[in-house]
Protein backbone atom coordinates (compact mmCIF):
# COMPACT_ATOMS: atom_id res chain seq x y z
CA UNK A 1 0.00 0.00 0.00
CA UNK A 2 1.28 3.21 -0.97
CA UNK A 3 0.08 7.04 0.04
CA UNK A 4 -0.75 9.42 -2.93
CA UNK A 5 -0.65 13.08 -3.12
CA UNK A 6 -2.83 14.63 -6.10
CA UNK A 7 -1.58 18.39 -7.48
CA UNK A 8 1.47 18.80 -4.93
CA UNK A 9 3.23 21.83 -5.23
CA UNK A 10 7.03 20.12 -6.46
CA UNK A 11 10.40 22.56 -6.56
CA UNK A 12 11.50 22.19 -10.43
CA UNK A 13 13.71 24.44 -12.46
CA UNK A 14 13.21 27.38 -10.08
CA UNK A 15 9.34 27.57 -10.13
CA UNK A 16 6.62 25.79 -7.64
CA UNK A 17 4.59 23.11 -10.08
CA UNK A 18 1.33 20.25 -9.93
CA UNK A 19 2.87 17.01 -9.51
CA UNK A 20 1.54 13.96 -8.03
CA UNK A 21 3.52 12.53 -5.39
CA UNK A 22 3.30 8.55 -4.46
CA UNK A 23 5.19 8.01 -1.37
CA UNK A 24 5.93 3.73 -0.24
CA UNK A 25 7.75 2.63 2.89
CA UNK A 26 8.03 6.23 4.15
CA UNK A 27 9.86 7.38 1.18
CA UNK A 28 9.17 9.24 -1.59
CA UNK A 29 8.99 6.90 -5.11
CA UNK A 30 7.49 9.19 -7.95
CA UNK A 31 6.75 12.66 -8.72
CA UNK A 32 5.17 13.29 -12.01
CA UNK A 33 2.09 14.43 -13.79
CA UNK A 34 -1.34 12.30 -13.48
CA UNK A 35 0.03 9.63 -11.93
CA UNK A 36 -2.39 6.21 -11.58
CA UNK A 37 -3.56 5.72 -8.24
CA UNK A 38 -3.76 2.15 -7.28
CA UNK A 39 -6.97 0.74 -5.70
CA UNK A 40 -4.53 0.01 -2.14
CA UNK A 41 -3.27 3.63 -2.56
CA UNK A 42 -4.29 6.51 0.44
CA UNK A 43 -5.01 9.86 -1.13
CA UNK A 44 -3.29 12.29 1.55
CA UNK A 45 -3.41 16.20 1.97
CA UNK A 46 -0.70 18.30 0.22
CA UNK A 47 -1.96 21.26 1.78
CA UNK A 48 0.07 23.79 3.40
CA UNK A 49 3.02 21.42 2.07
CA UNK A 50 5.67 22.36 -0.60
CA UNK A 51 8.16 19.58 -1.74
CA UNK A 52 11.90 20.14 -2.90
CA UNK A 53 14.85 18.76 -3.77
CA UNK A 54 16.99 17.77 -0.78
CA UNK A 55 19.02 20.95 0.43
CA UNK A 56 22.67 20.68 0.00
CA UNK A 57 25.01 23.00 2.56
CA UNK A 58 28.44 24.29 0.66
CA UNK A 59 29.76 24.97 4.47
CA UNK A 60 29.70 23.21 7.39
CA UNK A 61 31.92 21.97 10.42
CA UNK A 62 31.60 18.56 11.43
CA UNK A 63 34.61 18.64 13.55
CA UNK A 64 35.93 14.71 13.38
CA UNK A 65 38.61 13.87 12.90
CA UNK A 66 40.00 15.94 15.50
CA UNK A 67 37.07 17.46 17.50
CA UNK A 68 34.98 15.01 18.27
CA UNK A 69 33.26 17.01 21.45
CA UNK A 70 32.34 19.37 19.40
CA UNK A 71 30.85 17.10 16.67
CA UNK A 72 30.74 14.08 14.71
CA UNK A 73 30.69 12.99 10.97
CA UNK A 74 27.35 11.06 12.39
CA UNK A 75 25.94 13.70 14.61
CA UNK A 76 26.34 16.45 12.11
CA UNK A 77 24.90 14.49 9.18
CA UNK A 78 22.09 13.11 11.24
CA UNK A 79 21.39 16.83 11.78
CA UNK A 80 21.68 17.38 8.12
CA UNK A 81 19.22 15.11 7.52
CA UNK A 82 16.61 16.28 9.68
CA UNK A 83 16.96 19.37 8.12
CA UNK A 84 16.51 18.52 5.21
CA UNK A 85 19.82 18.40 3.88
CA UNK A 86 21.31 15.95 1.43
CA UNK A 87 24.65 16.71 0.68
CA UNK A 88 27.07 18.71 2.83
CA UNK A 89 30.38 20.26 1.95
CA UNK A 90 33.09 19.76 5.31
CA UNK A 91 35.27 22.75 5.89
CA UNK A 92 39.12 21.70 6.56
CA UNK A 93 38.96 22.50 10.27
CA UNK A 94 40.28 19.26 11.42
CA UNK A 95 43.31 17.73 12.88
CA UNK A 96 45.17 16.05 10.91
CA UNK A 97 43.95 19.22 8.68
CA UNK A 98 43.77 18.15 4.84
CA UNK A 99 46.02 19.33 3.06
CA UNK A 100 47.38 15.67 2.02
CA UNK A 101 45.91 12.56 0.40
CA UNK A 102 47.16 10.77 3.84
CA UNK A 103 45.53 13.72 6.03
CA UNK A 104 42.62 13.65 4.20
CA UNK A 105 42.41 9.75 4.20
CA UNK A 106 41.25 9.90 8.03
CA UNK A 107 38.45 12.33 7.43
CA UNK A 108 37.53 10.13 4.61
CA UNK A 109 37.74 7.02 6.77
CA UNK A 110 35.30 8.56 9.10
CA UNK A 111 32.83 9.30 6.41
CA UNK A 112 32.54 6.29 4.79
CA UNK A 113 32.16 4.74 8.32
CA UNK A 114 29.53 7.27 9.99
CA UNK A 115 27.74 9.73 7.26
CA UNK A 116 24.26 9.50 7.37
CA UNK A 117 24.14 12.24 4.29
CA UNK A 118 26.68 12.61 1.50
CA UNK A 119 29.30 14.62 3.09
CA UNK A 120 32.25 16.74 0.16
CA UNK A 121 35.40 17.64 1.92
CA UNK A 122 36.72 20.47 0.93
CA UNK A 123 40.41 20.69 0.92
CA UNK A 124 42.85 22.89 2.47
CA UNK A 125 44.39 25.70 0.43
CA UNK A 126 47.36 26.18 2.21
CA UNK A 127 49.41 23.48 4.38
CA UNK A 128 48.16 23.26 7.73
CA UNK A 129 45.64 26.33 7.16
CA UNK A 130 48.52 28.57 7.71
CA UNK A 131 49.14 30.78 4.66
CA UNK A 132 52.79 29.92 3.71
CA UNK A 133 52.74 27.14 1.19
CA UNK A 134 50.00 25.51 -1.17
CA UNK A 135 48.87 22.49 -0.05
CA UNK A 136 49.18 19.48 -1.94
CA UNK A 137 46.30 20.89 -4.44
CA UNK A 138 47.01 18.39 -7.30
CA UNK A 139 47.05 15.24 -5.68
CA UNK A 140 43.70 16.87 -3.99
CA UNK A 141 41.95 17.64 -6.83
CA UNK A 142 39.77 14.00 -7.34
CA UNK A 143 38.59 13.85 -3.97
CA UNK A 144 37.50 17.09 -2.00
CA UNK A 145 35.05 19.70 -3.64
CA UNK A 146 36.85 22.83 -3.27
CA UNK A 147 39.73 24.47 -1.63
CA UNK A 148 39.57 26.75 1.69
CA UNK A 149 41.81 27.65 4.61
CA UNK A 150 38.37 28.64 6.61
CA UNK A 151 38.57 30.03 9.46
CA UNK A 152 41.73 31.63 8.52
CA UNK A 153 42.50 34.37 5.59
CA UNK A 154 45.50 33.72 3.31
CA UNK A 155 47.77 37.24 3.29
CA UNK A 156 50.43 36.63 1.26
CA UNK A 157 49.30 37.68 -2.27
CA UNK A 158 52.56 35.60 -4.02
CA UNK A 159 50.65 32.69 -2.16
CA UNK A 160 47.51 32.72 -3.11
CA UNK A 161 48.12 34.05 -6.55
CA UNK A 162 50.26 30.87 -6.77
CA UNK A 163 46.78 28.43 -5.25
CA UNK A 164 44.72 30.12 -7.45
CA UNK A 165 46.85 29.70 -10.81
CA UNK A 166 47.62 25.77 -9.85
CA UNK A 167 43.64 25.19 -9.00
CA UNK A 168 42.82 27.01 -12.31
CA UNK A 169 45.33 24.57 -14.06
CA UNK A 170 42.78 21.61 -13.68
CA UNK A 171 39.14 23.79 -13.23
CA UNK A 172 38.71 23.47 -9.29
CA UNK A 173 37.10 25.68 -7.01
CA UNK A 174 38.36 28.29 -3.98
CA UNK A 175 36.50 28.55 -1.07
CA UNK A 176 37.56 31.73 0.53
CA UNK A 177 37.87 32.81 4.10
CA UNK A 178 38.33 36.37 3.91
CA UNK A 179 39.96 38.04 6.66
CA UNK A 180 42.61 40.62 6.55
CA UNK A 181 43.74 41.32 10.07
CA UNK A 182 45.69 44.43 9.16
CA UNK A 183 42.33 45.55 8.92
CA UNK A 184 39.76 46.43 11.25
CA UNK A 185 36.48 44.11 10.88
CA UNK A 186 34.25 45.32 8.34
CA UNK A 187 37.24 46.27 5.92
CA UNK A 188 39.08 43.23 6.98
CA UNK A 189 36.31 41.11 4.57
CA UNK A 190 35.97 43.56 2.03
CA UNK A 191 39.58 44.03 1.56
CA UNK A 192 40.94 40.73 0.81
CA UNK A 193 37.66 39.87 -1.58
CA UNK A 194 38.91 42.82 -3.58
CA UNK A 195 42.56 41.52 -3.99
CA UNK A 196 41.43 37.89 -4.31
CA UNK A 197 39.20 39.38 -7.59
CA UNK A 198 42.42 41.48 -8.75
CA UNK A 199 43.48 38.14 -8.82
CA UNK A 200 40.54 36.18 -10.21
CA UNK A 201 41.06 38.27 -12.94
CA UNK A 202 44.69 37.62 -13.23
CA UNK A 203 44.27 33.85 -13.41
CA UNK A 204 40.79 32.99 -14.44
CA UNK A 205 40.18 30.41 -11.51
CA UNK A 206 37.11 29.98 -10.38
CA UNK A 207 36.48 31.74 -6.89
CA UNK A 208 33.78 31.70 -4.21
CA UNK A 209 33.26 33.36 -1.29
CA UNK A 210 32.64 32.43 2.35
CA UNK A 211 30.13 34.00 4.92
CA UNK A 212 30.09 37.17 3.16
CA UNK A 213 28.75 39.94 5.75
CA UNK A 214 28.89 43.15 4.50
CA UNK A 215 27.82 45.50 1.86
CA UNK A 216 30.94 46.52 0.78
CA UNK A 217 31.70 42.88 0.36
CA UNK A 218 28.66 42.70 -1.96
CA UNK A 219 28.87 45.74 -4.19
CA UNK A 220 32.55 43.77 -5.03
CA UNK A 221 31.22 40.47 -6.24
CA UNK A 222 28.08 42.01 -7.86
CA UNK A 223 30.76 44.08 -10.07
CA UNK A 224 33.01 41.31 -10.38
CA UNK A 225 29.85 39.44 -11.84
CA UNK A 226 28.65 42.39 -14.09
CA UNK A 227 32.41 42.05 -15.10
CA UNK A 228 32.06 38.23 -16.41
CA UNK A 229 34.71 36.83 -13.67
CA UNK A 230 34.24 33.37 -12.44
CA UNK A 231 33.19 34.81 -8.70
CA UNK A 232 30.53 33.78 -6.17
CA UNK A 233 29.30 33.68 -2.66
CA UNK A 234 27.36 32.33 0.14
CA UNK A 235 25.75 34.21 2.88
CA UNK A 236 24.40 32.52 6.07
CA UNK A 237 20.93 32.91 7.41
CA UNK A 238 21.88 34.95 10.45
CA UNK A 239 23.67 37.47 8.59
CA UNK A 240 20.30 37.95 7.00
CA UNK A 241 18.01 38.15 9.79
CA UNK A 242 20.11 39.42 13.10
CA UNK A 243 22.29 42.45 13.66
CA UNK A 244 24.97 43.35 15.75
CA UNK A 245 22.44 45.37 18.46
CA UNK A 246 21.57 42.12 19.02
CA UNK A 247 24.53 40.76 20.61
CA UNK A 248 23.88 43.17 23.71
CA UNK A 249 23.64 40.85 26.68
CA UNK A 250 25.01 37.46 25.52
CA UNK A 251 26.26 35.70 28.62
CA UNK A 252 27.06 32.43 26.70
CA UNK A 253 28.43 33.65 23.28
CA UNK A 254 25.24 32.26 21.11
CA UNK A 255 25.80 35.64 19.36
CA UNK A 256 29.60 35.26 19.13
CA UNK A 257 30.86 34.37 14.97
CA UNK A 258 33.00 35.41 13.08
CA UNK A 259 32.92 37.24 10.46
CA UNK A 260 30.66 39.32 13.44
CA UNK A 261 26.73 40.08 12.70
CA UNK A 262 26.49 43.69 11.08
CA UNK A 263 24.68 46.98 11.04
CA UNK A 264 20.78 46.46 10.05
CA UNK A 265 22.07 48.11 6.51
CA UNK A 266 23.93 45.09 5.90
CA UNK A 267 21.31 42.99 6.42
CA UNK A 268 18.95 45.27 4.09
CA UNK A 269 21.32 45.02 1.59
CA UNK A 270 22.28 41.03 1.82
CA UNK A 271 18.60 40.23 1.35
CA UNK A 272 18.81 42.60 -1.73
CA UNK A 273 21.40 40.96 -2.99
CA UNK A 274 19.60 37.48 -2.44
CA UNK A 275 16.45 38.65 -4.15
CA UNK A 276 19.07 39.87 -7.32
CA UNK A 277 20.60 36.90 -7.43
CA UNK A 278 24.15 38.74 -6.44
CA UNK A 279 24.10 36.18 -3.30
CA UNK A 280 24.08 32.42 -4.97
CA UNK A 281 23.59 30.35 -2.11
CA UNK A 282 22.69 29.89 1.60
CA UNK A 283 25.38 28.15 3.64
CA UNK A 284 24.91 27.58 7.61
CA UNK A 285 28.49 27.91 8.11
CA UNK A 286 27.33 25.56 10.89
CA UNK A 287 30.06 25.43 13.54
CA UNK A 288 28.96 23.28 17.51
CA UNK A 289 30.56 24.33 20.13
CA UNK A 290 30.52 22.82 23.63
CA UNK A 291 29.54 24.81 26.19
CA UNK A 292 32.77 25.54 27.75
CA UNK A 293 34.55 26.35 24.48
CA UNK A 294 31.52 28.98 24.07
CA UNK A 295 32.20 30.52 27.74
CA UNK A 296 36.04 31.19 26.21
CA UNK A 297 35.11 33.14 23.36
CA UNK A 298 34.77 30.65 20.51
CA UNK A 299 33.30 31.37 17.47
CA UNK A 300 30.13 29.81 15.76
CA UNK A 301 26.73 28.91 16.13
CA UNK A 302 25.03 25.69 14.39
CA UNK A 303 22.74 26.03 11.60
CA UNK A 304 21.40 23.15 9.74
CA UNK A 305 18.41 22.72 11.82
CA UNK A 306 17.38 25.80 12.02
CA UNK A 307 18.26 27.19 8.51
CA UNK A 308 15.09 26.75 6.39
CA UNK A 309 12.76 27.73 8.82
CA UNK A 310 13.74 30.87 10.05
CA UNK A 311 14.53 31.97 6.43
CA UNK A 312 11.21 30.71 5.91
CA UNK A 313 9.59 32.53 8.74
CA UNK A 314 11.61 35.85 8.78
CA UNK A 315 11.82 36.69 4.75
CA UNK A 316 9.07 34.27 2.81
CA UNK A 317 6.36 35.48 5.30
CA UNK A 318 6.91 38.60 5.80
CA UNK A 319 7.39 39.26 1.83
CA UNK A 320 11.15 40.28 1.82
CA UNK A 321 12.04 37.28 -0.04
CA UNK A 322 9.97 34.58 -3.06
CA UNK A 323 9.80 31.24 -1.77
CA UNK A 324 11.55 30.39 -4.99
CA UNK A 325 14.55 32.26 -4.51
CA UNK A 326 15.27 30.62 -1.17
CA UNK A 327 14.64 27.17 -2.39
CA UNK A 328 17.06 27.51 -5.20
CA UNK A 329 19.84 29.39 -2.45
CA UNK A 330 19.62 26.36 -0.80
CA UNK A 331 19.07 23.60 -3.61
CA UNK A 332 20.12 24.29 -6.70
CA UNK A 333 22.97 27.12 -7.00
CA UNK A 334 25.19 25.37 -4.09
CA UNK A 335 25.32 22.16 -6.41
CA UNK A 336 26.11 24.07 -9.85
CA UNK A 337 28.65 26.56 -8.04
CA UNK A 338 30.52 23.00 -6.38
CA UNK A 339 29.57 20.38 -9.04
CA UNK A 340 28.09 18.29 -6.93
CA UNK A 341 25.56 15.65 -7.83
CA UNK A 342 22.43 16.33 -8.16
CA UNK A 343 19.54 15.30 -5.31
CA UNK A 344 18.26 12.25 -4.93
CA UNK A 345 15.84 13.27 -2.58
CA UNK A 346 12.05 15.46 -2.44
CA UNK A 347 11.49 16.24 0.98
CA UNK A 348 8.46 18.09 2.21
CA UNK A 349 7.68 20.84 4.21
CA UNK A 350 4.61 21.62 5.93
CA UNK A 351 4.19 25.31 6.35
CA UNK A 352 1.23 26.02 7.89
CA UNK A 353 1.90 25.00 11.60
CA UNK A 354 4.24 26.68 13.75
CA UNK A 355 6.20 25.42 16.43
CA UNK A 356 9.06 26.28 18.43
CA UNK A 357 12.82 25.74 17.57
CA UNK A 358 14.49 24.23 20.66
CA UNK A 359 18.34 23.84 21.30
CA UNK A 360 18.10 20.68 23.57
CA UNK A 361 15.85 18.80 21.11
CA UNK A 362 18.53 19.04 18.51
CA UNK A 363 20.44 16.32 16.48
CA UNK A 364 24.04 18.45 16.51
CA UNK A 365 26.15 18.09 19.61
CA UNK A 366 25.63 21.83 19.85
CA UNK A 367 23.69 24.07 21.24
CA UNK A 368 24.68 27.21 20.45
CA UNK A 369 22.07 29.07 18.37
CA UNK A 370 20.38 32.07 18.46
CA UNK A 371 17.31 30.56 17.72
CA UNK A 372 16.87 28.72 20.45
CA UNK A 373 13.21 29.67 21.37
CA UNK A 374 11.83 30.87 18.40
CA UNK A 375 8.37 30.41 17.17
CA UNK A 376 8.99 29.64 13.65
CA UNK A 377 7.03 27.87 10.19
CA UNK A 378 8.36 25.54 7.91
CA UNK A 379 8.91 21.72 9.43
CA UNK A 380 10.51 19.28 7.38
CA UNK A 381 8.28 16.14 7.16
CA UNK A 382 9.96 12.54 7.98
CA UNK A 383 7.04 10.11 8.71
CA UNK A 384 4.46 9.93 5.76
CA UNK A 385 3.00 7.03 7.33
Amino acid sequence: MGLTAKGARVFERGAFVKRDIVIKDGKIVAAADHLPVSTTDVLFSCENTIWLPGFADVHVHLREPGFSEKETIRTGTLAAKRAGYDAVCAMPNLAPPPDTPEHLAAELACIRRDAAVRVFPVGCLTMGRKGREPAALEALSGEVCAFSDDGSGVMDDGVMRECMERIRAFDGLVAAHCEDTRFESRAAEWKMIERDIKLVAETGCRYHVCHLSTRESLALVREAKKDGLPVSCETAPHYLVLDRSMREGDPDGRYHMNPPLREKADCEALIEGLCDGSIDCIATDHAPHTAADKQKGAMGIVGMETAFPVLYTKLVREGRVPLERIADAMCVRPREIFRLPASESLIGIELGTPYTLRASEFATMGRNTPFDGWTVWGRVLHDFD
